[in-house]
């Protein structure tokens, strides 16, 4: 088998051709010389004949892909107000001059002046008329946006919607004629070591093309509650944000979004399949409308599954179902865990997040629930999610676990504005204690010790006296009109 013959067999991934480049090269010379005397006029043929295909060119690809990306720049009008700043802050010094304000004081506010902030980023164009996807960051509050095109060509872009959540921004330009568009792909069909390329403008410098492989698919960052994000080690550098993630096939796989300082090589994109699911409202609506079932919920960790007596871990722990909300007017109730909604399985909090949002408003669904070791089905009809938005001393006290507790009386709940008058108040919690290790703080007020509710300190004291040493107990806490549970062990 002569080596030339290799370039009869072509092969997606480098790795597996790698592995079947070296076996053809054993085998061709297995009669002839064993494989460490390979001769160099040999060793320097059999690379020429297979270097396309271990380094695969990316060149013909970006050329056709860069006319779909963009250069985006914003500017925004940013008030002067500037003042005199401590020059010890953050120094042993600044305890004794009082920070800023010893300086404000004494030297007043600086006459500040309006200025113009300029940022850049990237975007891509979905549509021949002009419709462009970017990240919600690149052109938040931003008094003017210009989109350039890979010709030079520039225009003024409009705001059409945008969703903080999903950090998800589309724009429209009136271009002169049809527009070079991006085919939008399926990011469900990723699969982790596949190849990818972003397009973008690092740094300001346009048409920047960087190529790399999916690192890992459904990553939660923590920068919203609906992370989803691929994680590539493709180059993604500032003004890169806003920019497309394609595939070797050419489709937008993902929005480029976000990096980790500390760490190079690690970027994340905004799967186009989220971006897709919103376009219908960001187009039609200007921001996007998502279900809400109006609980708090929590993860059910190994000591709450054993509390509850529950086999294995699964579902979701419902800490309160707001009153007037759809799962309380359903009857559902704290306590309950939920296991699935509309026929699909809940298995963390992330998740019922994801099922809930994409759940259309006013659609009923059925959600199933674990009550006392029950499976009950109840119907709720999903609503628009909402938008965002030292204790005192005295009186009698317990400590159990670490914390001390006290009865909530009318002068505490006016003091401390508390939405609650039953139930107990924790007005202290030893460092290092099973209270302090759960996260319990002073100022929660615990209204259930193993679902039973508590009204009072004696009710309590009594809950408590009859809990299982070994297994502890399930608390239920409010904290700042939140509520969650948690379990504490002797």
């Amino acid at each position: 088998m002569k080596i030339s013959l290799l370039k009869k067999r072509v092969f997606r991934h480098a790795g597996v051709l790698l592995a079947v480049t070296a076996a053809t090269i054993m085998m061709s010379t297995a009669n002839l010389l064993p494989f460490n005397y390979l001769s160099n006029e040999a060793a320097y043929a059999a690379v020429q004949d297979t270097k396309d295909f271990i380094q695969p060119s990316f060149a013909d690809l970006a050329e056709k892909l860069k006319p779909s990306v963009v250069n985006i720049s914003t500017t925004k009008i940013v008030a002067g107000g500037q003042y005199f700043s401590s020059p010890f802050k953050g120094s042993p010094f600044e305890r004794f001059f009082g920070g800023d304000d010893f300086f404000r004081r004494f030297f007043g506010d600086m006459p500040g002046r309006e200025y113009r902030q300029r940022s850049l980023g990237s975007g891509f164009i979905i549509s021949k008329d002009g419709y462009i996807f970017t990240n919600n960051h690149v052109i938040e509050k931003a008094d003017e946006i210009m989109v350039k095109l890979s010709t030079g060509k520039e225009y003024k872009a409009k705001v059409k919607g945008t969703d903080k959540n999903t950090d998800i921004a589309l724009l429209k330009i009136d271009p002169d004629g049809d527009l070079p568009v991006a085919a939008l792909g399926n990011s469900s069909d990723l699969r982790v070591g596949e190849w990818v390329i972003a397009i973008g403008n690092p740094f300001g410098l346009s048409q920047t093309v960087t190529a790399g492989i999916v690192s890992a698919t459904g990553r939660v960052i923590g920068a919203g509650p609906y992370d989803d994000f691929i994680q590539t080690d493709a180059s993604i550098n500032p003004g890169n944000s806003g920019g497309p993630l394609f595939n070797l096939a050419g489709e937008v796989v993902g929005i480029n979004t976000a990096i980790i300082a500390q760490g190079q090589g690690i970027g994340f994109a905004t799967p186009v399949d989220v971006a897709k699911s919103v376009l219908p409202d960001l187009k039609k609506e200007g921001k996007v409308t998502r279900g809400w079932l109006g609980v708090s919920v929590q993860d059910v960790s190994e000591d709450i599954a054993e509390s509850l007596d529950l086999q294995k871990k699964v579902g979701v722990l419902v800490a309160d179902a707001f009153e007037g909300d759809p799962a309380a007017k359903a009857g559902i109730k704290s306590g309950d865990i939920i296991i699935s909604v509309n026929g699909k399985e809940v298995k963390d909090t992330h998740e019922l997040l994801k099922i809930v949002a994409a759940i259309p408003v006013g659609k009923e669904v059925p959600v199933e629930v674990i009550r006392d070791g029950d499976k009950r089905r109840f119907s709720v009809t999903v609503t628009a999610r909402p938008e965002k938005d030292v204790i005192a001393r005295g009186g009698d006290s317990k400590k159990w676990f670490g914390m001390t507790v006290q009865e909530i009386n009318p002068e505490i709940s006016e003091h401390f504005g508390l939405s609650e008058t039953s139930g107990v108040i924790v007005s202290e919690v030893d460092p290092g204690s099973p209270a302090s290790q759960a996260g319990v703080q002073s100022g929660d007020i615990i209204l259930q010790v193993n679902k039973i509710r508590i009204n009072s300190l004696k009710e309590y004291s009594k809950t408590l006296s009859n809990i299982n040493p070994e297994k502890g107990a399930l608390f239920l806490i409010e904290r700042e009109n939140s509520r969650f549970f948690v379990v504490l062990k002797p």
